[in-house]
Formats: structure tokens, C-alpha cells, sequence
């Protein structure tokens, strides 16, 4: 059975579409295109892969309002915040683009007295496999450093959201990209595998769950390539007593809603200091119920449906789990009645850390709110759980927030700001959120041949 791929419109739950998954002899062409183009692409200046990352901008910059539309019926995103994730990748691709000088310059040794040089040499074909939240920033997010460094790109869209992928790398084409510089493979879940042993792919990016993470890792460990996991995390919100509360509530309600909720970086484990607890939990609980839950396509809309029926279903269930252990319902608790995939922006308190929405990532718009009496609780529960992507930590004390910056197992930690992926800074975590980092420099090096060049007695100008 040849198992496709299903859009279908969140907030109403009406087909979209059908799209057939990719027979394995267009898969088959597919890898040969994208392994002949790379062999050109790489000899292409730098300057010139710029160039092309700068047109990509520009032609994303045309079909805004068509790709932002997509994400409204397929994703079911609010117009607004879809546009915004447009944008975001136009940004990606003009930085990289003047970035590209710094980015591939030849790298000194430690010490200057080696007549040696490190370049960054690209490798092949990669392979992303991606998830449905971000279809176009977490696949460009992927693509933009490897097409710069003179690799191609392969993405494996997610079951619901095919349409999008294919929107994008049509863009991709109006751009110039040559064919097969960026490839939406349609291929079926059982043959990743073999994707990923054809001796053109050099690599894998996954951007999903912990299960489907592991199990590409396991593929690509054994056809001995190279894998980059972000899987997610369930990340820690910590607001000391000395915080602005106002402004740490704005922005928890920011992280934790955009998106509806669906998104790894997203705010998901509220911990208070004891002195600010309730004034947090009323100021979170006015920013929730001030959201406008509606049609994505409405402007005004802020929170829009989830985007599959069984990501609702789940989410009520840790839900309704956690409150049986204990936690109490401030703001909502429910699903939407009537049609579409709707959660309502949902506040719990007297969270116990066995409780779902807390020991678990949640992907949606609920807020469990914990409180600790000093610092040090507050560290020992941000890190009870098996995850390490991102932490944003809320307190008017430099001195604090070096401690707990210093002392939390994340990738990333901001403070009195809500946790990001932005193209300057690496981005991914550790423990189960995943392996490797994306954008930044180290993200341009994690596909890279890191090529070490030693040159001795010649004639001529040696390494430069």
C-alpha cells in the first residue's frame, strides 16, 4: 500500500488534500539529481551560492502572502504569525548570504606557528526530515547553511504537511536554485531507510519526537552517517522573586501560546519563586484568558486550532491525567466544543512533578505553574525531567542569572526574554531534546568536511 500524505484543514477537519507518496523510481531519480547537482553546486563560488541564497529571499518575499496562507488551511496557524514565519526565513537567507565570506574562510590552528589551514568542504546530499509546526523555517533552517557550504537538500516532509513543503521548494525553483538543489521527497516512512544508505546522502537532520529521532539515528548509525536531533524539549520558564512579573507574564503568555502551543522552544514548565506566585499567576491567567481563540485566518485571531485531531485528543488526555493527580484547573481544562481541533488557553496549578503536563513535553496552550521557595528549588525542578533545549529565567539580578544560566542542562538559556531560534545564535539541546546543533556558525560545520590543510617546504606562497 502506497501510504500518503493527508492535509486536511484544522479547523474544520475537511480534506485539503491527498498526495501520493513518491514510487521508489522517482525517489530513486530524486537522489540522482540531488547527488549530479551537488557536484556542480560545490564548485560554484561562494559569492555565487550567496547570490542564490539572496534571490530565494526575494522570491519568498513575492509569494508571502501565498505560502502564509498555506500554513492558515494546512497548519491551521494564525495568518498573522504565518506571515511572521515567512519573514523569519527571508531573514535566515539574507544573513547567511552576508555572512558567507566569514562563514567559509579558512580557519587558523590553535597556535599560529603551523604552516596549516581548516577549511569547510561540503560533503554530499542531506537528508531533513521535518515535522508540521514550522514547515518552511525548520526546513530552511536546515537547508540554508548546507546549500551555502555546497551541499544539496533532501526534505522529508511530515505526514500533514506536504502541501507546504512543496510550496517552498517551488519557490526554491522561481529562485534559481538549480534542480535538485533543495527536493521535497514524498517518500514513504518505510523507505527512509534506504534513503538514507544511497552513498550520495552524507547525512541526516531530524526535527521531531524522541521515537522517530531515535529511530533515524539508529539508520543513519548503521549506514555510518552523520545525524543532527533536535527532538523537542520541555522547557523550564523561572521567575525569581526580584522579576518584573508583568513582563515575564506578557512574554510567558507569547511562549507558550504562539503557534497554539506547538512549538519545541515554547515555554512549557512554569516555576515561581514563592513571593511572586500569585501575582504571576494572575497576571498569566488575565494574558491567557485575553487571547482571542478563533479561525486562523481571522487577523484578529491569537490562538488558533491544534493542528491534527489526535494532538487535541492527547493534549486533553494529559490534561485530565494531570488533574486526577492533583493539578487544579484556573482557565480552561477543555476542548473547544464544536467543529475544528480548538483547545482553549488552559492554567493549572498545584501541579505534582508526576503529573503528564509536567513530566512530559505538551504540545499545545497549557501552562502548569509550580512554586518553590528559594533559587535552589527552583534549579532542582527545572531540571527534573529528561529534556535540555531551552530555559528562560526572569530575575533583575546579574548575578543570579549567571548562576542559573551556569547551572541549567540546556542548550540555550535567555534571560528576561523568552526562549528563540534565531539564525546568529546555535540552536538544539542536550540530553533527550537531541544532538548537534543548527544555524550560527555551528551550524554550517555540522555537515562539513573539516578539512585540515598542512603545507610544508615548497615553493611559492604557502597556506594563507
Amino acid at each position: 500500500m502506497n501510504r500518503g500524505y493527508r492535509s486536511v484543514d484544522p479547523s474544520n477537519g475537511e480534506l485539503i488534500a491527498d498526495t501520493p507518496a513518491s514510487p521508489p523510481k522517482d525517489v530513486t531519480r530524486a537522489l540522482e539529481t540531488a547527488a549530479a547537482t551537488q557536484q556542480r553546486w560545490r564548485t560554484e563560488p561562494p559569492t555565487v551560492r550567496a547570490d542564490r541564497l539572496r534571490a530565494l529571499s526575494a522570491a519568498l518575499g513575492d509569494a508571502r502572502d501565498e505560502l502564509a496562507q498555506l500554513l492558515v488551511r494546512e497548519i491551521g496557524k494564525p495568518v498573522g504569525q504565518a506571515q511572521a514565519e515567512v519573514d523569519k526565513c527571508r531573514a535566515l537567507c539574507d544573513g547567511y548570504a552576508d555572512q558567507a565570506e566569514a562563514l567559509l574562510a579558512p580557519r587558523r590552528p590553535l597556535t599560529g606557528d603551523l604552516p596549516a589551514r581548516i577549511r569547510l568542504r561540503p560533503t554530499g546530499v542531506i537528508l531533513g526530515v521535518m515535522p508540521w509546526n514550522f514547515p518552511y523555517w525548520q526546513a530552511l533552517r536546515f537547508a540554508v547553511p548546507n546549500l551555502l557550504l555546497g551541499n544539496t537538500c533532501l526534505i522529508k516532509p511530515a505526514p500533514n504537511a506536504a502541501l507546504a513543503t512543496l510550496a517552498l521548494t517551488a519557490v526554491a525553483d522561481r529562485a534559481g536554485l538549480p534542480p535538485g538543489a533543495l527536493t521535497a521527497l514524498l517518500v514513504q516512512e518505510s523507505g527512509v531507510a534506504d534513503v538514507i544508505a544511497h552513498p550520495a546522502v552524507t547525512g541526516v537532520s531530524v526535527t521531531g519526537s524522541v521515537a522517530a529521532g531515535s529511530a533515524i539515528a539508529a539508520m543513519a548509525g548503521a549506514a555510518v552517517k552523520k545525524v543532527v536531533l533536535e527532538l523537542g524539549g520541555s522547557d523550564p520558564f523561572i521567575v525569581l522573586a526580584d522579576a518584573d512579573v508583568p513582563a515575564a507574564a506578557a512574554a510567558a503568555a507569547r511562549s507558550r501560546l504562539g503557534n497554539a502551543g506547538q512549538s519545541c522552544v515554547a515555554a512549557k514548565r512554569f516555576l515561581v519563586e514563592r513571593p511572586v506566585a500569585e501575582e504571576f499567576v494572575t497576571a498569566l491567567t488575565e494574558q491567557f484568558a485575553a487571547q482571542r481563540v478563533g479561525h486562523p485566518a481571522d487577523p484578529d485571531t491569537t490562538v488558533g486550532p491544534l493542528a491534527r485531531a489526535d494532538l487535541r485528543d492527547r493534549l486533553h488526555e494529559q490534561v485530565r491525567a494531570s488533574v486526577e493527580a492533583g493539578a487544579k484547573i484556573i482557565l480552561g481544562g477543555a476542548p473547544a466544543p464544536g467543529v475544528g481541533y480548538y483547545y482553549p488557553p488552559t492554567v493549572l496549578t498545584d501541579v505534582p512533578v508526576t503529573a503528564p503536563v509536567w513530566r512530559d513535553e505538551t504540545f499545545g496552550p497549557v501552562a502548569p505553574v509550580m512554586v518553590a521557595d528559594t533559587p535552589q528549588d527552583l534549579l532542582r525542578l527545572a531540571d527534573n525531567d529528561e529534556f535540555g533545549l531551552g530555559a528562560s529565567v526572569w530575575t533583575a539580578s546579574a548575578a543570579q542569572a549567571d548562576r542559573f544560566a551556569d547551572a541549567l542542562a540546556v542548550g540555550m538559556v535567555f534571560v528576561n526574554e523568552l526562549v528563540q531560534s534565531d539564525w546568529r545564535l546555535p540552536f538544539g539541546g542536550v540530553r533527550r531534546s537531541g544532538i548537534g546543533r543548527e544555524l550560527a556558525s555551528e551550524g554550517i560545520s555540522e555537515f562539513a568536511n573539516i578539512q585540515a590543510h598542512w603545507y610544508g617546504r615548497m615553493r611559492g606562497n604557502q597556506a594563507n
